[in-house]
């Protein structure tokens, strides 16, 4: 790449931060960011909105003048190559980078707007952006009662933020378990025993039917606000708080109205090309092998491939073996005082012929289990305190045989 090249990135966030770093002084490179907050890490807005970090923590080093912020971009046009932006400005690419990342779904719940309106009322909240934290963080206050929607990854990492603020928490999940995507039974049992114990109200096999919302009084500036949360069965939850963490959907708007190839996400081949060879898609907007991830560690080993491949390299993406980890810190002093981390990866459902390791110590409250092929880890599910995670995250990534499997999963070795 000649640093007359000129590429544009859609997408300010980790995916396209760190392609535009990688990039620096070999490209002219725009970054095209849509929030006027600097770039910061996603990961990291639950321990904000628990008040453990303050926002810049979260701050991720910004692409210098290569990065515009508050600018969206609404057209691309592939036969000039062009995009055009909502400030009135027209950019010219020789390469063109989609990282435009993913959108919290709204459900289609009875009550969630108004006819024709896209608003949603007074204390309803998506749990995506740094404007929904900051939003959550000054509506929560100890004794709220706030009802999460949703029992996976985000739903529990919002509940247990908002409970950690001292607020009355109840967690509604549709599916008859916690995070059913990664973790087993015994797991999810095990990690519904620890946010109950920090006073979260768990409803599993919970079907969320509309929201109560009170009639915004007439006057200009009034607005509807939620006041309870009515569930399929005709129970109703009081609710002066309601999250929104019912999963996200790859954003590929641009894409399909630019007449790229789109199926759950914008299609990509080895080199992270669309079906423009001039355009390119990278973190949770792209689909990969059918596959689209969703997750940092992706986005990132994207980001570093396809820097290579703009650079010349004969790089290619072959995938990401990726790993789940959130860790659900408490207060001292508190019930389940201690960390509590939740670590899986690769295949944790075993198929015919695979052995299943498990250690579980109701004591310590924790549990593992890994999923072996071939003497190989193929998978598994850590709960608890994950002294080892990172030396059994390495075997697994190194496709390696475990020389002593007793050791790598207990953090005193079995001594």
């Amino acid at each position: 790449m000649t640093s007359k090249q000129r590429v544009v990135v859609i997408g300010g966030g980790l995916a396209g931060l760190r392609l535009a770093a990688r990039l620096a002084g070999g490209a002219a490179v725009t970054v095209l960011g849509e929030e006027q907050h600097v770039p910061y890490n996603r990961v990291l807005l639950a321990e904000v909105l628990a008040g453990r970090y303050a926002p810049e923590v979260a701050a991720l080093p910004e692409a210098g003048p290569a990065l515009r912020r508050g600018v969206r971009a609404v057209r691309i046009d592939r036969a000039d190559r062009t995009v055009h932006c909502d400030d009135g400005a027209a950019l010219a690419y020789d390469t063109l980078v989609l990282a435009t990342g993913s959108n919290p779904v709204l459900p289609p719940l009875r009550g969630l707007f108004e006819p024709e309106g896209r608003e949603l009322p007074d204390g309803v909240h998506a749990f995506r952006t740094m404007d929904d934290c900051l939003a959550l963080s000054e509506a929560v206050r100890p004794g709220v009662r706030a009802v999460v929607i949703g029992g996976g990854l985000l739903g529990v990492s919002a509940a247990r933020a908002l409970a950690a603020r001292g607020a009355q928490v109840v967690l509604a999940q549709q599916s008859e378990r916690l995070m059913e995507r990664q973790l087993n039974a015994d797991a999810s049992a095990l990690l519904a025993t620890h946010l109950t114990d920090l006073g979260i109200e768990i409803h599993t096999e919970c079907r969320v039917r509309g929201l109560s919302v009170s009639a915004a009084a007439p006057r200009p500036t009034a607005r509807r606000k939620v006041t309870g949360v009515e569930l399929a069965d005709g129970y109703r939850l009081d609710a002066d708080l309601v999250v929104l963490a019912c999963g996200v959907r790859p954003r590929t708007g641009l894409a399909q109205a630019a007449g790229l190839d789109v199926r759950k996400g914008v299609v990509v081949d080895d080199r992270l090309r669309t079906s423009d060879p001039r355009i390119h898609a990278i973190g949770d907007c792209a689909e990969h092998a059918g596959q689209v991830y969703g997750l940092a560690g992706a986005a990132l080993e994207q980001a570093e491939v396809l820097a290579e491949v703009l650079s010349g390299a004969d790089a290619a993406y072959t995938g990401t073996r990726a790993l789940t980890r959130l860790t659900l810190t408490t207060t001292a002093g508190g019930a389940g005082t201690g960390p509590f981390d939740l670590a899986c990866f690769g295949e944790t459902t075993p198929r015919p012929g695979d052995d299943v390791v498990r250690f579980a110590d109701a004591t310590r409250r924790t549990y593992r289990t890994v999923v072996l092929r071939d003497d190989r880890l193929v998978g598994g599910v850590l709960l608890g305190e994950l002294s080892t995670v990172g030396a059994v995250a390495r075997t697994w990534e190194g496709d390696e045989a475990p020389l002593d499997l007793f050791h790598l999963l207990t953090d005193d070795g079995g001594h």
